[in-house]
């Protein structure tokens, strides 16, 4: 046995994939499945503002990716939305401020969907839970989980219309969000009746530390027949990432810059 690190792969199939847009963008990705059963859920991850280091590649993702497929048997699919970069690629056309980027939310359901990816949940973070907000009600979508929401580009419209379907939705807020702490986000999230708020002690927005804390809640809303904690330790083959290729796009500067978009709403 030797203990899972921030930058253990564990064994799964890996591809490159392409999504493609109804208004003619290629978006680069990656979609991870298990390597010897067929997944039992899906996670498609909408990433944090691209113009303050989010991308496909931002920590948690990254490392549901390169652990959830063995240690859960979930397929998780990552991509840039467009004018996004990573070690990936960089997807087609410029961020839009939540509006073009509805056709990129669309492009990877509809990916998701043709591929027959079973159980699709959206797992988005801090501008990808907008993303999922506005964008992510979609009838192949079996529920959602948002992390860090800071409640920026979506309304109340969209909170209502997931009021109206039912379709779980979940919010993790740490304890010391820099946009949208846990009491507020309650008071928010009341327009969703089905809505869970769980804040999470000592957490920040970045969640630096706490990524197994993530993982272990998706899990057990995504894949319930998974135990939880989940593992720390894989006996097994292991390879390790390259974790210095990420050193210049963290979204460690997201609180420290100001975001563009519509100014902060307040409950």
């Amino acid at each position: 046995m030797a203990p899972i690190r921030a930058n253990s792969i564990l064994p799964a199939h890996r591809e490159d994939i392409e999504l493609h847009t109804a208004d003619g963008l290629t978006l680069v990705g990656e979609l991870a499945r298990p390597l010897d059963r067929e997944p039992v859920a899906t996670l498609v991850c909408l990433h944090p503002l691209p113009t303050h280091g989010g991308m496909m590649d931002s920590h948690v993702f990254r490392k549901a990716a390169w652990r959830l497929p063995a240690l859960a048997g979930v397929a998780v699919l990552r991509f840039n939305t467009r004018g996004t970069s990573s070690t990936r690629g960089t997807s087609e056309g410029t961020f839009d401020n939540a509006r073009g980027e509805r056709y990129d939310v669309a492009a990877a359901i509809e990916y998701a969907e043709f591929a027959e990816l079973p159980n699709v949940w959206l797992l988005g973070w801090s501008f990808g839970t907008d993303l999922t907000l506005k964008f992510g009600c979609d009838p192949s979508v079996a529920g959602a989980i948002l992390l860090s929401p800071p409640l920026r580009f979506s309304q109340p419209d969209d909170l209502r219309i997931w009021a109206e379907t039912g379709k779980p939705l979940t919010a993790l807020v740490p304890e010391f969000d820099d946009y949208l702490r846990p009491a507020e986000a309650v008071s928010r999230f009341a327009a969703v009746p089905q809505a869970e708020v769980i804040g999470v002690d000592g957490a920040k927005h970045l969640w630096v530390g706490d990524a197994e804390t993530v993982l272990n809640e998706v899990v057990t809303r995504v894949a319930p027949g998974v135990p939880v904690p989940l593992p720390t330790d894989w006996d097994g083959p292991m390879e390790s990432g390259d974790s210095s290729a990420y050193a210049d796009r963290t979204v460690a500067a997201f609180s420290e810059v100001p975001v563009t978009g519509p100014e902060q709403r307040t409950a």
